[in-house]
């Protein structure tokens, strides 16, 4: 008769110690220091087997927890004592990172919750160092009626728990060799939950045998608790290599293990860390190990709980062949049945075989039909640059005749020459190359030929093709006509030049006072001397000296005021912008002469910086220095209504030489930009002026866009604006034959405060 019970669980002997815990995985606990340990950080919990009781759990393995998390800074590692009945639980509930349990244990758990074992405890120490265990059957010395396995029929027997493999299940294995089936000869058999407990009934006499795994006796027997010599071991089995008692085979240790959704880095580095603990280790000597070891081989414990039909071997085995056709004859009779009607079915396969081949040739057609129905260009070419079709856009944007071109090497037929006329070497196609290294290409910017020997401008991507075994076959190209839109880039451009233009002659509209006052000062000058010269002749006593000084005046003046109107006349003039070497020095000048009057009337104190490696700049002069005169008559105006010292206006204007760039400042001491309006001050119709219309900066931005550089802003130490930005110094050598320099959108940046 099968009988059991359940007494109360002490202290086990090994558990397991395991970590894991990264922030990164799921259900990971919160953080709380470790048992006995100190430090902060990642709590990652250690399920341990409490096959002796909870406290002793704790005080054997909480020193190798404290290990760990001085081994690994950043994880406080926690020991959580599980009875037999609470691991897999804890497991399925993700309670706990790390698992150390008996090897019955984990394999049923390595089968159903995949866990991996990544160290195997060496346990005792000195002489007694091991890595595997067995179990051990033993009845009261003084019993004489039970000397061997088979004087167990017929008594009571107690174990520690059905899932304990040193405790149970190797000495169950044992029984069964000796032909003993524990259910049905034993009169009772009953668990104890913990291996101290087995031993404590056998010693009272409460049962007649138990059965826990080796090395129990011998712990309990040097802490005092019983007399070895009490005790008599059945089957006794002896190595030399393995000198403590046991009645089994031998099994691998109990195995270090993490969860399936533990970190792998963590897992490496607690076993790195597990392996490298010293044998007189603090942590060893507490939990009565000398270390850790590889991973052992497990298979032995698969085969034992198979024979058993223990979890995870505890399915019923599938049926062999001939109990399959002994029991289901009638399902196999029917297969065979079914089979034949399915072989009569293989001419309806055909009919649909060949429908599904006319379904194919409908599809083929509808795909030419999309293909036709597209307005880009689109051919295919194999592996040797031959067509492979074409499509009607195709014919019409090419003047040629897709029988003409199928077959056909396409690259020799379409894209032969260069726009300049030069040839297009084949190995430098783009739809050569796509087939050659299996990647994509997007062309924006070339030509192909028409049938009639015209070019015409393209923009095309390729592609590979690729069967259905995925190697590629050729390459795709679709292409568009980009005729129209070079033809509206180019009146958008004309367009731009002319309203940057407008602007100038604007500017200068809105200076007119100033310029007014620049002319009028050598008019008058010039008038003034000239009467008075003549009135120093009419009185006949003008020496021949002193009208030859006024003259020299009067030539003076009139070359101020002709310089006035010739830097008027070039900056409004409409001409096609040119890029070449400007001196830095011109630019400044033909600000100075137009805002030099400006300056004044606002009463600000205008200064010219220039450094002594700065030269020349390779620009369009009229576009920058409108860029130049726009950002200094904003400051001028910006400064304007201030109130206090005229020292306190200055608007200071500098070239400096940073690499190859030359970089031009124009700083102010205005009030400077409000943080609402720098974000979009270089966007048109932005300002903060009263009359303002918000494109000179957008404009000057596109300006110097154009010249390669980037229009900016920042605040000036002490109050007010700089804006900055680069043109590219112009080389030493004679500048080559200047080129139409690209001009900025006329509405693109912010317009000034």
């Amino acid at each position: 008769m099968f009988r059991t019970r359940c007494r109360p669980a002490l202290p086990v002997i090994l558990i397991g110690l395991l970590l894991a815990a990264s922030a990164a995985n799921a259900g990971t606990p919160a953080d709380v220091p470790p048992p006995g340990g100190s430090g902060g950080g990642i709590t990652v919990r250690v399920g341990v087997l409490s096959h002796r009781g909870d406290e002793i759990t704790k005080r054997t393995w909480g020193p190798t927890a404290d290990y760990l998390s001085r081994a690994l800074p950043g994880r406080c590692f926690r020991i959580v004592p599980l009875n037999f009945a609470e691991v897999e639980p804890a497991v399925a509930a993700r309670r706990v990172d790390f698992l150390l349990v008996n090897p019955g244990i984990y394999v049923a758990l390595e089968v159903r919750h995949r866990i991996a074992r990544i160290a195997t405890m060496r346990n005792g120490t000195g002489a007694l160092e091991r890595n595997v265990f067995g179990g051990v059957i033993f009845t009261r010395a003084d019993r004489d009626d039970i000397r061997t396995l088979d004087d167990l029929r017929g008594k009571t027997l107690m174990a520690v728990d059905p899932t304990s493999l040193g405790g149970w299940e190797m000495a169950w294995g044992e029984l069964l060799k000796h032909d003993i089936r524990p259910q049905h000869d034993l009169s009772g058999l009953y668990f104890g939950g913990i291996h101290d407990a087995v031993v404590l009934a056998v010693r009272d006499g409460d049962v007649a045998a138990g059965a826990v795994r080796t090395d129990i006796l011998e712990r309990m027997a040097a802490s005092g608790a019983i007399d070895l010599a009490s005790f008599r071991v059945l089957n006794p089995k002896t190595d030399p290599e393995f000198p403590l008692l046991r009645s089994t085979d031998l099994y691998p240790e109990w195995p270090f293990s993490r969860l399936q959704g533990t970190s792998q880095d963590l897992a490496q580095q607690v076993a790195i860390a597990l392996m490298q603990m010293p044998r007189d280790a603090e942590a060893a000597i507490a939990g009565n190990y000398s270390g850790w070891t590889v991973p052992l081989d497990y298979q032995p414990v698969h085969q034992l709980l198979r024979e058993l039909k223990q979890p995870p071997y505890d399915r019923r085995e599938p049926f062999t062949l001939g109990e399959a056709l002994e029991r289901y004859w009638a399902a196999v009779v029917a297969s065979a049945a079914a089979l034949l009607i399915m072989a009569a079915l293989t001419s309806r396969v055909l009919q649909l075989n060949a429908r599904l081949t006319r379904a194919k040739t409908r599809l083929e057609r509808r795909q030419e039909l999309i293909l036709n129905s597209v307005a880009e260009g689109i051919y295919g070419v194999d592996l040797q640059g031959r067509t492979t079709f074409v499509n009607r856009a195709m014919e019409r944007l090419t003047g040629w005749h897709a029988d003409e071109l199928i077959g056909c090497n396409q690259h020799e037929v379409l894209h032969h020459s260069h726009a300049n006329g030069d040839p297009h070497p084949r190995e430098e196609c783009p739809v050569y190359a796509t087939f050659r290294d299996d990647r994509p290409r997007f062309v924006d910017d070339d030509v192909f030929w028409r049938r009639d020997g015209s070019r015409f401008p393209v923009e095309y991507s390729t592609t590979p093709i690729r069967d259905e075994r995925g190697r590629t076959v050729g390459s795709v190209v679709v292409f568009r006509d980009t005729t129209e839109r070079r033809e509206s880039t180019e009146r958008i451009r004309r367009l731009e030049i002319e309203q940057a233009h407008v602007a100038r002659l604007s500017t200068l509209g809105e200076m007119a006072s100033g310029i007014a006052h620049e002319l009028n000062q050598p008019l008058t000058a010039i008038s003034t001397n000239a009467r008075a010269c003549m009135r120093m002749i009419e009185a006949g006593h003008g020496p021949i000296g002193t009208c030859g000084e006024v003259m020299v005046k009067i030539a003076h003046q009139a070359e101020r005021a002709g310089e006035v109107i010739r830097q008027i006349r070039r900056f409004v003039r409409k001409e096609e912008p040119q890029m070449q070497p400007v001196p830095v020095t011109a630019l400044f000048e033909t600000v100075l002469v137009l805002q030099r009057q400006d300056a004044r009337r606002h009463g600000v104190g205008l200064t010219c910086s220039i450094g002594w490696d700065v030269d020349a700049v390779l620009a369009q002069q009229t576009q920058i220095e409108q860029v130049i005169l726009n950002l200094t008559r904003n400051a001028i105006e910006a400064m304007a209504p201030a109130v206090g010292d005229d020292d306190q206006r200055r608007l200071a204007i500098s070239a400096r030489r940073r690499g190859g760039t030359v970089e031009f400042r124009v700083a102010d001491t205005g009030p400077g930009v409000s943080s609402e309006v720098r974000e979009r001050l270089f966007e048109p119709f932005v300002t903060d002026k009263p009359q303002g219309l918000g494109l000179g900066l957008s404009i000057s931005a596109g300006i110097v866009e154009a010249h390669g550089g980037h229009l900016t802003v920042q605040p000036t130490p002490g109050g007010g604006s700089t804006f900055l930005f680069s043109l590219p110094a112009a080389a030493d050598d004679p500048a080559p034959e200047s080129a139409p320099a690209p001009t900025p959108p006329a509405q693109s940046r912010r317009q000034p405060a």
